[in-house]
């Protein structure tokens, strides 16, 4: 597939046009300069071709910050097959722009000069100011107007092979199944409790959530696609976690707080799965949320509903914050698979690491289940170790107990520890069924669901956990009455 890059300085509406070409808003648009930093990438169509688009920093100067997005820019000129360079129509062709044009053009690529902010007949004129480039190909346009475009797409679509042509999928119809699913009922002794017979597996469609429960739907393309979510607050080492992790430099790294802004995703194979890593912006308190970073913040958590694992980052050389308790809040919200990972790890003493993992346990208590790892982004230290972690936990997350194996520990753990009553009143659990994964969700049928204290439920939970390998997945209950 071709690639095609959109290059040029600050505040010309590159991150526009790629929205346009993308017919959405993915990219955050801003007035102020360098509200795109990172190199996004995504495939889309022109016409009747397939090609993945490059959206880049504007190319200035001015310190370190700026220098790096002018660097990945450039870099992204030379991976792309096309290149378009944009410039502001409003402006009278400067120096720099006709530099950093010719110094493309020396690249041998195809290449166009794409004059934007054209938004009106009269301003058409200015579009000839640009013929000293001495480009052949230019394209005066408005992005904020939709003036003019059909002519560079066209021009696009041509530079594009026609082995690239996507073909139209034929939607069938859904056919509705001919049998309607049943649940049912399983068998009982005298004394009221579930006969088990054989390997009963729960069929999957059946849902025991209350309307007001939000699980999200099963997906089963999932378990063969991880979209891994890299979250935590300013500064703790996401970006440079992502570029250890990818063996390259993917994201910019800075001192500068708030370095990251649009949410950065790169897929890479391993093993069998292929493992989406997407690098959000770092979270602030409320208060100190300035600018676009209000944006970030909401890309962030779009980012974590799509997700199926989180890569919580925490900073190991520093005291952890309250702040970084709330981040870890979205996780549970999302019951989404975990993996702590405590950034810095060269810059603390090694003796403390029985004490710092007694920290992360008892401060992020909700998340119990998580699994922890040492790791230094500087040195890659231990990172490579992510990947394996990670195939384990989508294996624990996908993971079906059949129905008779989870009522033997299920009886198993009653028998060690009987249910207290309620109110005088004896409570029976008859049985317990796997009906959904991703995350692992039971249903405990008993005759008083609402006298389940939530101490038994987590002595279950342990118990559950003794048994199977839940490690770094949620597990869920939720306790039915029978016939419900």
């Amino acid at each position: 597939m071709k690639k095609l890059a959109i290059i040029g300085r600050p505040n010309v509406g590159k991150s526009s046009f790629f929205n346009r070409l993308l017919k959405q808003r993915d990219a955050i648009t801003s007035e102020q300069a360098g509200t795109t930093r990172d190199i996004k990438k995504r495939v889309t169509k022109i016409f009747t071709k397939q090609v993945q688009i490059l959206d880049t920093g504007g190319l200035d100067e001015g310190n370190d910050l700026f220098d790096q997005i002018k660097k990945f820019s450039i870099r992204a000129a030379k991976e792309a097959d096309i290149i378009l360079y944009m410039v502001d129509g409003k402006s009278l062709p400067e120096d720099d722009d006709k530099k950093l044009f010719y110094e493309l053009e020396a690249m041998g690529k195809d290449i166009a000069l794409v004059v934007n902010k054209i938004d009106n007949d009269k301003m058409k004129e200015k579009i000839w100011e640009y013929y000293e480039f001495g480009c052949e190909d230019i394209f005066g346009i408005s992005v904020s107007h939709n003036r003019s475009i059909t002519p560079l797409l066209n021009w696009i679509e041509d530079k594009l092979p026609d082995s690239d042509i996507v073909k139209e999928e034929v939607v069938e119809p859904v056919k509705e199944s001919e049998e309607e699913y049943v649940w049912e009922e399983p068998e009982y002794d005298d004394d009221d409790n579930y006969i088990i017979t054989g390997e009963e597996e729960n069929e999957q469609g059946t849902s025991i959530y209350d309307e007001n429960d939000e699980v999200r739907e099963y997906d089963e393309s999932d378990e063969e696609h991880l979209k891994v979510a890299i979250i935590g607050r300013v500064n703790v080492g996401k970006s440079s976690l992502l570029n250890a992790i990818l063996d390259e430099d993917r994201s910019i790294v800075s001192p500068i707080a708030g370095t990251t802004i649009d949410p950065i995703d790169e897929m890479v194979q391993y093993k069998d799965k292929a493992i989406t890593f997407v690098d959000t912006a770092g979270i602030r308190k409320r208060g100190k949320i300035i600018g676009i970073e209000k944006f970030a913040l909401m890309r962030t958590k779009e980012m974590l509903d799509k997700a199926n694992i989180a890569l919580i980052v925490l900073d190991a050389s520093q005291p952890f914050l309250d702040l970084d308790e709330k981040i870890a809040g979205l996780v549970d919200q999302n019951r989404l698979a975990c993996l702590i990972v405590l950034n810095k790890w060269d810059l603390v003493d090694g003796k403390d690491y029985e004490k710092k993992i007694e920290e992360v346990r008892s401060r992020f208590r909700f998340l119990h289940y998580a699994e922890i790892l040492t790791i230094s982004a500087q040195t890659k230290q231990r990172v490579q170790k992510i990947y394996d972690i990670l195939l384990q936990m989508n294996e624990n997350y996908s993971q079906r107990i059949t129905t008779s194996k989870l009522n033997e520990v299920i009886n198993w753990a009653q028998r060690k520890h009987h249910l207290p009553s309620m109110h005088g009143q004896v409570i029976k659990i008859y049985y317990c069924t796997q009906y959904a994964v991703r995350p692992p969700q039971i249903a405990i049928i008993m005759n008083q669901p609402k006298g389940l204290h939530f101490t038994y439920r987590r002595y279950l939970t342990n118990q559950l956990r003794e048994a199977f390998d839940f490690r770094g997945v949620p597990l869920l209950f939720k306790a039915k009455k029978r016939g419900k």
